[in-house]
């Protein structure tokens, strides 16, 4: 019945809105909306609507497509139609993937909506960013929201506001610095400068807000672009066609006009898993999340400009994972809680005094509880958890001395990168074997 309303609704609407297919716009009379975002792991994960079902999808300037995630069967949900097999390529080591290209779809975002989105439902059930971000994420969507407004992206009060660049009128702001935007097979790209090893080398920059990490260069002997003596392997992420794996280390400085960034976090991915991305030869990287989320952007396609304002997060220093371990949320696990809900004992039988013998206690009890459970499945090599005796397939049980039921992944994770020399317990199922291990936070880049 509810979805029944939603497209009478829409149906009204429909005599009193022009829409152009495949285009977003906006239904009401500023022609402009704000819509609160989540910020996980450095990625902007926002609320889409798609045939009437309410879905949480990453923003990613990175992709010129919009993606479904199918490890759920979500498509027979949505009532997706109009469709034919396509395959799709991206970052990873794999190959192609197998997806169903689909028409004249309705989606949502705020007050924007689009009457014929295109969608590429991803037939790959084994694809599912959820349980690495602990949090559910249904697709990602990209070029077809920010070709139709100028987007302001506020990382610090977290909403992005999407106005129609008819009516937008640019406010006067001296402390910003705005760049030209290239594009290339409707992927934004910025110049900048990077300065490695004492030199100043300019590079060309996909803008990519679906990763979480600060920068990413390819490596380039003849330019300059490669890691310094200080480095170590590490897993970098997933890309549509798999794992991507490669070196982290650390740069001098980013610049952006007169922002400079000091000792830049940035990943040399393997060049197996850049086979795909670099058709396009000018490219040197991408700057991602952990880079732009020190300032608040404005990003108008159709002017073909971006502007960084720095924000609080500005000064903050670039960390990494120092414990070597990644985690997925991947199952549930029982877990003992106390239940102070339940009275343990009460007598209200009465003295002569009229007074009570026993009086009413509310003791903790036990119930048994449904939480989520924690696993390792990446464990880098000659790291502090690898060197401690940790595991792939380890389940975590605790965390200095505190049950893992009481933290979300993002919280567990964020312990990861505290300071060099921080010592952290944990305690583990293998196998249904409760072991316990201690290690010791290491910064390759302290020592």
């Amino acid at each position: 019945m509810k979805k029944i309303i939603w497209f009478l609704f829409f149906a009204c609407c429909l005599q009193t809105i022009s829409f152009s297919q495949g285009n977003f716009v906006i239904q009401n009379k500023r022609e402009s909306d704000k819509i609160r975002f989540k910020l996980i792991n450095n990625l902007i994960i926002i609320p889409v609507e798609i045939n009437g079902i309410e879905l949480s999808f990453i923003l990613d300037t990175g992709v010129n497509k919009t993606i479904i995630f199918n490890f759920l069967n979500i498509s027979d949900s949505l009532q997706i139609k109009n469709t034919e097999t396509i395959f799709l390529r991206g970052l990873g080591e794999g190959e192609a993937i197998k997806a169903l290209k689909s028409t004249q779809n309705i989606s949502k975002i705020g007050d924007a909506i689009n009457i014929d989105q295109e969608l590429y439902a991803v037939l790959n059930s084994n694809l599912n960013f959820a349980p690495r971000l602990g949090f559910p994420l249904h697709g990602i969507i990209g070029y077809d929201l920010f070709k139709d407004f100028v987007v302001e992206v506020n990382y610090v009060s977290k909403y992005i506001r999407l106005t129609n660049p008819n009516v937008y009128k640019a406010k006067p702001c001296r402390s910003c610095e705005t760049l030209n935007m290239e594009f290339y097979k409707n992927k934004p790209y910025i110049y900048l400068d990077v300065k490695i090893a004492e030199k100043q080398i300019p590079v060309k920059l996909l803008i990519d807000s679906g990763g979480s990490d600060a920068l990413w260069l390819f490596e380039d002997d003849s330019l300059g672009i490669k890691t310094s003596n200080v480095f170590f392997e590490d897993f970098l992420g997933h890309g549509l066609t798999g794992s991507v794996y490669g070196k982290r280390s650390k740069i001098e400085e980013v610049s952006i006009r007169h922002f400079k960034l000091n000792k830049v976090n940035v990943s040399f991915p393997d060049s197996e898993s850049l086979i795909y991305v670099k058709q396009h030869k000018d490219r040197n990287g991408s700057i991602a999340g952990d880079l732009l989320k020190r300032f608040n952007l404005i990003i108008d396609y159709s002017s073909k400009t971006i502007s960084f304002k720095k924000n609080k997060h500005f000064q903050d220093d670039f960390s990494y994972n120092k414990s070597g371990i990644e985690l997925e949320q991947n199952a549930v696990r029982l877990v003992k809680q106390k239940d102070y809900n339940y009275i343990a004992k009460a007598d209200f039988s009465k003295d002569d005094n009229n007074v009570s013998k026993t009086p009413i206690v509310l003791n903790a009890s036990y119930k048994l509880a449904l939480q989520p459970a924690y696993s390792i499945v990446e464990l880098r090599e000659g790291s502090p958890a690898e060197k401690a005796g940790l595991m792939l397939g380890d389940v975590l049980v605790s965390i200095n001395n505190k049950s893992t039921d009481r933290y979300s992944l993002q919280e567990i994770s964020h312990m990861f990168y505290d300071k060099h020399g921080q010592r952290i317990k944990l305690e583990v199922e293998r196998e249904g074997v409760a072991l316990t291990f201690v290690l010791y936070l290491e910064d390759v880049f302290e020592k």
